[in-house]
């Protein structure tokens, strides 16, 4: 019985200890299991966790690379700043009040305080405060943590993109984003270029996030971007704004314009300017003319606004009919051809093609003329007979020929291409050249346009326009040279010689008498087309100087102006012959004219103390003219006062009124009406009065400064525009 009873007793402990073993069995094998698990299956993923628990890791921010012009002023660069983070599970472990907390960082970094409590109480290791604030506020936060004895929020150093010139080439330069992005212009097209590669510092910390003393921190260097040189010119850029902008006010123009110059010979843009424009360090404000009211600029509405307007690049994207500018191109084809010489009779009577009646673009026709003369007069229909010698299928050859049916692959983003009837998948008829012939019916761009221009001013090679010129390390040197690029030659260089002939005597004889500029020979062709919608215009100008050797190509597009003239020839070429006269003075070309035959400007002298006699004698030796008021006029009595004052650039021949007393009321005269006189009339009008002038243009008067029937001080500067406006397109 004992032994029976010892017998289970020893079974129960065998089951007993069984089950023990298979339990610990189990156990280890479960144990096993997870230790393999967390070894090897999460183990990569443990050993992150772990790493970023026991580390800290700082970005370090490459610097962007600058924009320069071809000369090396600055166009865009990047300022230093601050970025603040916050670290809420160590912040809240402080020995302030999240309260206190956020009421000193809301002191400093202008944040609304509950903003910042509820990023201090949320369950995270790491949130974003404040981004790109100026180093002085970082500075300030840094001395108040310290002072404090505050851990958990983070100053790291980052770049925002400064724009020192506001407005200045802003389509070209384009803008970033908040994260230093490139969104436009070469900002965007050469990003990978300009971001340079971002670099790291791995630093160990404790488990309360503090840095461990003594400990070797890991750094990965960050690689700067690389610095753009752009072709372009900023003093050019700037010479071809301020005429833009005086030309937009001046001609009221509605639908904004654009103007672009270009080195015939390489193919670089030295000016490109799109208006309306905007200030490159505040992109998304709200465009003028338009309501500011819950503007923020980045809704989906403002920013499709903005592109619409001051963002679009008209230069690029813009599409239009040239007009009669584009009959230099047809000139140039036929005279390649050999179909027709300068010389050969025609007419620009009336001419039908499939049924449509093509007359000149003057009420009444020019006549019988010579080829020659019919470009120097724009006729149309001159240019409708001559591309028929051709054919419809010659003339489209050199129509591609020229790039037209090719954007022009400029590096800069939102390029369009044209629009002709082939695009549609429509057949070209008679009909289609006929109007081309002299620019209507199909869509080009500005930038297509110029380029084709400076094949016929260069030597008849088709270059393809480009705006950066190279690039540079951080320690200036050229890390690639951008050179030019010869697409094809589309006329013979005898042809290109002969249309800058033709060209310049459109100038000095034809259409476009108003681009005229004393000294320098201005080659070039008016435009003038009527838009899809009635009584909206274009008025353009297309020319190159001087005409023997080009410099420069330009070309001015204004789009519907609503002043006094909607003419290319009345209102466009008087732009572009300003330009090319300031920008050939700047970059120093030599005028062809006789030396003594330019009027100079003169800087008046401070004239006051001087004796009569030593004012006058003064006066004579600068080639500037006198008139003397008072009582006692003698040539021992001291100048008074002088008008105009001292220091006031006037022309040589102009009159300076030197008073032998201090007036209480100075002189005055009546202005006279100056409308339509010539230059010479207008001069001799206004030193009757003893008033000076400042011309601007040739022909006849048709504005003045000051109007007529005004009181205006004797010896004041009136300017006065002149244009001629009979045989102008």
């Amino acid at each position: 019985m004992v032994n029976d009873q010892q017998k289970v007793k020893r079974n129960k402990e065998k089951k007993r200890l069984l089950i023990i073993i298979v339990f610990f069995a189990l156990f280890s094998f479960l144990l096993l299991a997870r230790i393999f698990y967390i070894q090897f299956i999460k183990g990569e993923e443990y050993q992150k966790l772990a790493y970023q628990q026991q580390t800290r890791n700082q970005t370090l921010t490459p610097s962007r690379g600058a924009i320069y012009d071809r000369y090396g002023n600055d166009l865009a660069i990047s300022i230093y700043v601050n970025t603040i983070s916050i670290s809420p599970t160590i912040l809240r472990a402080n020995q302030l009040s999240i309260d206190l907390l956020a009421e000193g960082l809301e002191d400093i970094l202008k944040i609304d305080k509950e903003t910042i409590i509820e990023k201090i109480n949320k369950e995270s290791e790491y949130e974003l405060l404040v981004r790109q604030i100026d180093k002085e506020i970082g500075d300030e936060l840094q001395t108040w943590l310290s002072d404090n004895h505050i851990a958990g929020v983070t100053i790291e150093d980052d770049t925002k993109r400064y724009y020192p010139n506001s407005n200045l080439a802003a389509h070209i330069i384009g803008f970033t984003g908040i994260d230093n992005q490139g969104l436009m212009g070469i900002e965007y097209t050469m990003e990978e270029i300009l971001k340079g590669i971002p670099g790291k510092i791995t630093s160990e910390i404790d488990k309360n996030g503090t840095l461990i003393p003594f400990a070797t921190d890991n750094q990965i260097a960050a690689y700067d971007g690389l610095d753009v040189v752009l072709t372009i010119d900023e003093n050019i850029q700037y010479i071809v704004e301020k005429a833009l902008d005086e030309a937009i006010l001046k001609n009221k123009v509605t639908r904004g314009a654009t103007a672009i110059v270009m080195d015939p010979k390489t193919g670089e843009i030295l000016a490109m300017v799109s208006k309306p424009d905007f200030d490159l360090n505040n992109p998304r404000e709200c465009p003028d003319g338009f309501d500011p009211t819950n503007w923020t600029g980045y809704s989906t509405s403002d920013i499709t606004l903005l592109n619409q307007t001051v963002w679009r690049n008209k230069a690029l994207s813009d599409t239009y009919e040239p007009g009669s500018t584009f009959k230099a191109i047809t000139a140039s084809m036929v005279l390649e051809e050999n179909v027709i010489s300068l010389s050969t009779m025609t007419d620009d009577y009336e001419i039908e093609v499939q049924g449509w009646d093509i007359n000149c673009w003057r009420s009444y026709p020019h006549g019988e003329e010579t080829f020659l003369e019919g470009i120097y007069n724009s006729c149309n229909p001159v240019f409708v007979k001559v591309s028929q010698l051709l054919g419809i299928d010659l003339f489209y050859e050199y129509v591609e020929m020229f790039g037209f049916y090719d954007k022009t692959k400029i590096n800069l983003q939102g390029e369009s291409n044209s629009l002709f009837q082939k695009d549609f998948g429509l057949e070209y008829q008679e009909i289609d050249m006929a109007v081309a012939s002299f620019g209507q019916r199909f869509k080009i761009t500005p930038i297509q346009i110029i380029t084709a221009y400076s094949a016929i001013a260069n030597g008849g090679k088709l270059l393809q326009p480009y705006i950066v010129k190279e690039l540079l390390d951080s320690q200036g040197n050229i890390a690639k040279k951008f050179e030019t690029i010869t697409v094809r030659q589309v006329i013979s260089s005898q042809t290109s010689k002969t249309m800058r002939e033709v060209l310049k005597g459109v100038v000095s004889e034809g259409t476009g008498k108003n681009a005229y500029v004393p000294g320098y020979d201005v080659a070039g062709k008016t435009g003038t087309s009527e838009t899809d919608e009635e009584n909206v215009y274009t008025a353009s100008f297309c020319g190159f100087a001087p005409a023997d050797n080009p410099v420069i190509t330009v070309l001015v597009v204004l789009h519907d102006p609503q002043g006094d003239s909607y003419y290319g020839g009345v209102i466009a070429a008087p732009v572009v012959g300003q330009i090319i006269e300031e920008t050939l003075e700047y970059l120093h070309v030599p005028r062809n004219l006789d030396e003594t035959l330019i009027e100079r400007d003169v800087l008046i002298p401070e004239l006051i103390g001087y004796s009569i006699d030593q004012a006058t004698d003064i006066l004579e030796e600068l080639r500037l003219q006198s008139i003397l008021i008072g009582d006692n006029i003698l040539e021992d009595v001291a100048v008074a006062y002088q008008y105009p004052l001292a220091k006031t650039i006037v022309k040589e021949e102009s009159i300076v009124v030197l008073y032998s007393y201090l007036p209480e009321e100075k002189q005055q005269v009546i202005m006279p009406n100056l409308l339509n006189k010539t230059i010479y009339e207008a001069k001799v009008t206004l030193s009757a009065l003893g008033l000076n002038i400042d011309t601007k243009g040739l022909g006849a008067c048709i504005d003045q400064s000051i109007k007529k029937g005004e009181k205006i001080e004797k010896g004041s500067i009136i300017t006065v525009t002149f244009r001629y406006t009979d045989n102008v397109e």
